[in-house]
């Protein structure tokens, strides 16, 4: 038996049949995939939308509410919802009709609106930090927090967790392979293990060892890790120690909550009453429109202020981009959050969660497997082990990806469209009740297959 529990040969057996029937089922699929690679790499216009998935790319039609529609034409209920970005559902009214009327007044100035006050002003709100600025993505906006941190403290590290996901740039790029920082990916500079620090998520003592040298600018976590390994949720006190630790060592604080944002407005810095120098967001607050943002305290943006314009003699902090902040985002963000990511609507989707993870667990049960579902509001999951894990090491000992693979190709051939690997099912604000009981269908005959 695999490290799930299951035979990892039932496994093999399920994934080709089920890969064979996808590729069967999606002719069109097919065709495009092939017209794509006389002129991008791997055939998509992003090379994710390749390696993100192990079967071949889909290519999709048109989407409404939480479903997706390929040129196939089958229907699926989506539960990756563009990994977050479209957790307001897809084609929401109220940001179609802004959307439109931005764009027939203007997509872009190079200029203020009064939309990007209004939409700060909604983050600060709900998130508690008093000053916010704009990017395209969170990637953007973790980047340009990076270099504010800097400036700030006049230090050059930055210190991750283990098992993080903070987007696609250099500093971030470094991870621990058997207790040593080796870039992440190829094409990353000679030297970037330079500037980063990788500790164990839920390890104080490697915190306070890290962070005693008083050479880090700043910690970036999400306040809970999602992505790349499942789920680890912070031990009792993670965070209390965090902030004390950061504040004795002059380190400031940043809460990626990019993906977390999903549990409510505010997201878990509302939802557990967290503290810290900046806050970072994207993904679904402008329903997939692009866009990123930060909220900073009034200490930490001193080095943006810049009271005499372009002759003011501070120094300039690298931050900025010519779309950054523009129109049609800011409009869109603020249909999104006044309209759709309601406190009405985030509750609708963490009933549906719990509906979800109901129906996980009682499969489980059923099945003899020794598996642990998780709960996290909107979305649910499983692991592949008796009890939760507490960091990647240990969420990687029993990941089983062949498993996870053969999960998600298997539940696509039955019209659920699943997370991607190292994440979990997410309902969307749009989804319903007849999309979960389809999920736990086709989650309960996979694992009638497997054991």
């Amino acid at each position: 038996m695999g490290g799930s529990g299951v035979d990892p040969a039932r496994v093999a057996a399920l994934k080709e049949r089920e890969d064979a029937a996808f590729v069967a089922a999606r002719p069109r699929s097919q065709a495009l995939w092939t017209a794509g690679q006389e002129v991008m790499p791997n055939g998509v216009p992003m090379s994710w939308l390749r390696t993100s998935y192990d079967h071949p790319p889909l290519f999709i039609e048109s989407a409404t509410g939480a479903h997706l529609h390929d040129v196939d034409g089958h229907d699926y209920a989506d539960f990756n919802i563009a990994d977050m970005s479209m957790f307001t559902g897809y084609g929401p009214a109220p940001v179609v009709e802004a959307v439109s009327r931005q764009v027939r007044l203007g997509s872009q100035y190079l200029l203020p609106t009064e939309d990007s006050i209004w939409v700060a002003g909604e983050l600060a709100r709900r998130y508690g930090l008093p000053l916010w600025q704009f990017t395209l993505a969170a990637t953007s906006a973790n980047t340009e927090v990076i270099r504010i941190a800097r400036a700030s403290t006049g230090r050059e590290k930055v210190l991750f967790f283990d098992g993080k996901y903070h987007g696609h740039f250099d500093d971030v790029l470094v991870e621990l392979e058997d207790g040593h920082l080796v870039p992440e990916e190829d094409g990353l500079p000679h030297d970037v293990t330079t500037r980063t620090l990788v500790v164990p998520f839920n390890d104080l003592g490697a915190l306070d060892r890290a962070l005693a040298t008083r050479e880090v600018a700043v910690v970036i976590t999400e306040p809970a890790l999602t992505n790349n390994v499942g789920l680890l949720l912070p031990d009792h006190g993670f965070h209390e120690a965090l902030r004390e630790l950061t504040r004795r060592t002059g380190t400031l604080l940043a809460y990626d909550e990019t993906h977390t944002q999903v549990v409510g407005p505010g997201g878990l810095t509302r939802r557990w009453g967290l503290a810290s120098d900046f806050v970072t967001v994207g993904k679904s607050i402008a329903a997939g429109i692009p866009l990123g943002a930060y909220g900073m305290s009034g200490e930490a943006a001193a080095v943006l202020q810049r009271s005499g314009g372009r002759d003011d003699d501070k120094p300039q902090v690298a931050v900025g981009g010519t779309l950054f902040g523009n129109p049609v985002s800011m409009a869109a963000a603020r249909a999104a959050m006044s309209e759709v990511l309601t406190d009405d609507a985030y509750a609708h989707s963490q009933r549906l969660g719990t509906r979800l993870a109901d129906g996980l667990s009682q499969v489980v049960a059923a099945s003899g497997l020794g598996w642990t579902t998780h709960r996290f509001w909107p979305r649910s999951g499983v692991s592949f082990s008796p009890a939760m894990p507490r960091t990647a090491t240990e969420a990687l000992a029993t990941f089983d990806v062949p498993l996870r693979r053969l999960m998600r190709v298997y539940l696509a051939n039955r019209g659920v469209w699943d997370a991607i690997v190292g994440a979990g099912p997410t309902c969307s604000v749009a989804a319903t009740h007849e999309d979960v009981d389809a999920y736990l269908a086709a989650f309960a005959d996979l694992i009638g297959e497997l054991v």
